[in-house]
């Protein structure tokens, strides 16, 4: 009985004084007109995630990834049957729905493999890359042993791994899977004190077996128009030493690239870079915003006389480890518009036989790369997706350091929550899952290669009485089109583009005050 009384005492005293602190404090209005009961209200609001994600969020209506999906690519990473019972849960009347448009005769399956050839006439040492591959995600966004999964998974499963622009690692090169080295502003893992491309490194590490294509990163869906950021907290001695930069403070990318200026140098850039890894594949990623940029882009390829191997559009959907909530909201093209934007002015120009294109924003299901496709993508790219099949429960603290599963984190206590070689297996089950279910749905709609993939073949609900295709809804511009004094909107915008700048004058630019 006396302990009793004396641990009531104790926990009334400390109450008190909390209350004594709320008071006095000053941060916190709720706090100093609440004592103590105000505490509640911030516990709450730290667990509200949590209880919305478990308890209130529909099946079908969670973000970014609702849960159907994240089953899905769970069931399918563990092997288990994705399939569903009694019927859709979508809602096929709302306006956007989309819908592939399946034959009457339909094939018995595909039997070429389901593989992009990658390499223009410029480059020596071309590359057949899977149709669904691992998107950009660098170590430091992810830990040790979640790029070392993802890396033994595609070696396991022969699809690529971008490494992302953090740099090029032991993690990446553990397992000998194929790679896409992308390079950001920053050129980490190959950069100079001043910040700028060391071309010596470059060359040697682009020259590895493992390396098949290099990337250059001039915008990222999630953060367009400005550098990556690799928060403070997630910045440890190796990452430091890796990518060359301080501790203690966070890592950002500049926002423009220090080795050109122009349309001209940049592709000029880009034709070193491929003499300097030994002919491999050498292409961008980007997130479209004007028509300009793409359309600059093509007279600077026009002029200097030799192109990209393959351009990788990246939708304003896509996912980031950290970006300021503006810019993921209200900045950048979707996937869509800027991935058909892409197609059209490489076919307007006559550069898309030369020229393969990538996608990457919100690639998860067998679906999502077909309707890709149609659009204009040869090749398909996902990183969440792939960060759930190694574990990933969309937490949605990449950015804290605290991602509790190990994926997303420096945390060594953290990561070991990841068995590796689990993990790959989980990676590459799912890798094999989703290419499966692709090539079911093209031989459901009774065509044997991508190539036949077409924009008729894509429906989409635009009023309660009516569906339209995509090549009833959006214009398709024809071979060379833009080449012979092109009129409309797309002519407006090829007339205003130039070699010369990134930055022309636009149809619809204002006058200055």
């Amino acid at each position: 009985m006396k302990l009793v009384t004396t641990a009531a005492a104790a926990a009334a005293a400390a109450t008190a004084g909390l209350a004594a602190r709320d008071l006095t404090q000053k941060r916190h209005a709720i706090l100093r007109n609440y004592p103590v009961a105000g505490h509640l209200r911030f516990f709450a609001e730290t667990i509200r995630p949590e209880i919305q994600q478990y308890f209130i969020e529909h099946d079908d209506d969670g973000r970014p990834f609702d849960r159907n999906t994240r089953s899905m690519i769970y069931r399918r990473a563990k092997k288990d049957s994705s399939e569903a019972a009694f019927g859709t849960e979508r809602d096929i009347e709302s306006f956007g729905y989309e819908s592939l448009v399946h034959s009457a005769h339909p094939l018995n399956g595909l039997s070429l493999p389901f593989r992009a050839h990658i390499g223009g006439p410029d480059c020596t040492q071309p590359y057949d890359i899977s149709r669904f591959n691992i998107s950009a995600m660098s170590f430091g966004a992810l830990s040790a042993n979640a790029v070392r999964a993802m890396n033994k998974g595609a070696a396991m499963g022969g699809f690529a791994q971008d490494t992302g622009e953090g740099g090029l690692t032991k993690y990446h090169l553990e397992y000998g899977a194929d790679l896409i080295w992308e390079l950001g502003s920053g050129y980490f893992s190959s950069r100079t004190k001043d910040g700028r491309l060391d071309r010596g490194l470059f060359k040697e590490k682009a020259q590895m077996d493992n390396v098949k294509m290099v990337a250059i990163k001039l915008s990222q869906g999630a953060k367009p128009g400005i550098g990556g950021v690799l928060p403070a907290a997630k910045i440890t001695a190796e990452i430091a030493d890796i990518r060359g930069v301080p501790r203690g403070e966070d890592c950002v990318s500049p926002a423009a690239h220090k080795e050109f200026s122009t349309p001209i140098e940049f592709i000029e850039f880009l034709a070193e870079l491929r003499e300097l890894s030994g002919g491999k594949p050498v292409g961008f990623k980007l997130c479209v915003g004007a028509r300009t940029d793409i359309l600059s882009i093509c007279k600077a390829i026009l002029e200097v006389g030799t192109a990209p191997d393959f351009i990788t559009v990246d939708g304003a959907e896509g996912g980031t480890g950290a970006a300021p909530v503006e810019f993921e909201d209200h900045v950048g093209m979707r996937l869509t518009d800027g991935l058909m934007t892409v197609h059209n002015a490489l076919v307007g120009t006559g550069l898309r036989d030369d020229i393969a294109i990538g996608a990457a924003g919100k690639i998860a299901g067998g679906n999502d790369i077909v309707r890709r496709m149609i659009q204009g993508a040869d090749m398909t790219f996902a990183a969440r997706p792939m960060m759930m099949a190694a574990g990933c429960i969309q937490a949605q603290k990449c950015n804290t350091g605290k991602c509790p599963v190990g994926v997303a984190t420096q945390s060594e206590w953290r990561q070991r929550a990841i068995d590796v070689d689990e993990k790959a297996e989980r990676v590459r089950n799912y890798h094999a899952g989703t290419v499966k279910e692709a090539e079911r749905l093209m031989a459901a709609m009774g065509v044997e290669h991508p190539s036949d993939l077409s924009p008729h073949l894509l429906r989409k609900v635009i009023s309660a009485t009516e569906t339209k295709t995509y090549a009833e809804l959006y214009p398709w511009l024809k071979e060379g089109e833009l080449l012979d004094n092109p009129t409309g909107t797309w002519g407006d915008y090829w007339n205003h583009a130039s070699a010369q700048t990134f930055r022309p004058g636009t149809p619809d630019a204002r006058p200055r005050r």
